[in-house]
């Protein structure tokens, strides 16, 4: 009988094509199962309970560091956020941020006797760097600046057998440098020593552990608990069922543009959504809620009594509230902008900031005709964010024409225009609008347009 060639002779020659590839895609959709947006919500819904607890186990009230904190407290519960980033406490990059002071929780602090900072962080660590290394350094660093003779609370406060020694001591190292940063600032320390009104002492909050196991508020010292809001995960997601550590990090890439204000003002239909129906019911939950959910609200500068900043948006909603507006990136009209309001026209990110530049001088022009002449009108700046350009033209309008108690004096100001004057102006924004956060490349503009005059 004849043979049939097409039939496989040997084990080699046997094939499975689809084998592997079965395999690789079952593995790839089982994790997009254990990532959805449904665990997501659930599991910042089961870690926003240990967080509530925490502020009651304390009597402390709770304040998020965004943006990822923000998903793991109800506003109504929230005291106030604070801009601490982990990449501050990376190893061998460990600095104190002169951009984000977070002076904002000193009050909040002297009001309740301390606060709960919550944040979190993604599988495999137990906390992240803003709890570990970020935060202590800034306490430190505040302690010292505010209390000098209070040597006791003037050490880094570091969490219990997580650092290295030699990471530690080199962080030590650093601290009185920080505070000499923090000094060139020229901030009135007598008034944030009120506003705190006692040294900070850290406490560590996770679901592995409190530490110390006995801290409490206490007469000597404001109690800060820093509350790593996700229990740790060492595997795969895949083995928690549905679990996921750190759910609400970088929400941009899951979230289908949802918020953590609007999560928590429809929790009960969210979480009861079929993961399919998700996007849609998102979708409309953000075209009936986006807009008050956004920052449309105008925020004044302080010592200023006439400069505001907020996100283009909320012209929409302000209009005609301010004598004067300058809009970053709305484009200039065919027919002629008003008088009163300025659009410079700049685009977004990095190109924005470069536009920004050459747009400085425009807003120079713009304020030598209609403000400096009429000091008591307001000027309102926007930009997409209302934490980039807008700050960076601020930034420069402050530097320019007014004076350090933030009275508008002309083009002469007192103080030398260099790069610490320029920082301590810059204080003035960030204190005022916390989550104000100038790239670095707006920053540049602003200077070489200050001091390249």
């Amino acid at each position: 009988m004849a043979s049939d060639n097409s039939f496989p002779v040997s084990v080699e020659s046997l094939h499975f094509p689809s084998a592997a590839f079965s395999v690789s895609q079952t593995l790839s959709s089982l994790r997009r199962s254990a990532l959805s947006v449904t665990n997501r919500l659930r599991s910042i819904d089961a870690d926003a309970r240990f967080v509530e607890y925490v502020s009651e186990y304390y009597g402390l009230p709770l304040v998020a560091n965004e943006r990822c904190g923000s998903w793991y407290i109800n506003p109504d519960r929230k005291a106030c956020s604070v801009y601490f980033k982990s990449t501050d406490g990376h190893t061998g990059e460990w600095k104190f941020s002169t951009r984000r002071l977070n002076l904002q929780v000193l009050p909040v602090a002297q009001e309740h006797g301390g606060c709960v900072i919550v944040d979190s962080t993604r599988r495999g660590k137990l906390m992240p760097d803003a709890l570990s290394k970020t935060i202590p350094i800034w306490c430190a660093v505040l302690n010292r600046a505010l209390f000098p003779s209070e040597s006791a609370f003037h050490a880094v406060q570091f969490p219990p057998d997580y650092l290295g020694s030699s990471e530690e001591s080199q962080i030590e190292q650093r601290i009185d440098g920080f505070v000499e940063a923090f000094k060139d600032l020229k901030l009135d320390l007598g008034e944030l020593k009120k506003a705190l009104g006692k040294p900070i002492k850290i406490a560590w909050a996770n679901q592995s552990y409190f530490h110390p196991a006995d801290a409490e508020k206490g007469n000597d010292y404001q109690l800060f608990v820093l509350c790593s809001a996700s229990k740790r995960v060492h595997g795969a997601e895949i083995s928690e069922g549905g679990y996921i550590q750190g759910a609400g990090d970088d929400s941009e890439g899951w979230s289908h543009g949802l918020t953590p204000s609007v999560f928590w003002r429809n929790r009960d239909l969210l979480l009861s959504t079929e993961e399919s129906d998700l996007p849609e019911l998102i979708n409309a939950l953000m075209r009936e809620h986006g807009k008050s959910d956004a920052s449309t609200q105008a925020t004044l500068i302080r010592p200023t009594s006439n400069l505001y900043i907020g996100c283009s948006d909320a012209l929409s909603s302000l209009a005609g509230v301010y004598d004067l507006v300058i809009s970053c990136n709305d484009r200039p009209a065919e027919d002629g902008d008003p008088p009163t309001r300025l659009n410079l026209g700049c685009g977004s990110s990095k190109l924005g900031s470069r536009d920004l530049r050459i747009a400085l001088d425009k807003v120079k022009s713009f304020v030598d005709k209609h403000l400096l002449p009429h000091p008591s009108r307001s000027l309102f700046v926007v930009c997409e964010t209302g934490r980039d350009l807008s700050v960076g033209t601020l930034l420069t309008i402050i530097c320019l024409y007014y004076n350090d108690n933030g009275q508008l004096v002309g083009p002469q100001p007192e103080v030398p225009l260099n790069k610490q004057s320029i920082r301590q102006r810059l204080t003035w924004i960030t204190t005022s609008k916390p989550d104000a956060n100038p790239s670095r490349a707006t920053l540049q503009s602003v200077n070489a347009f200050l001091l390249g005059r």
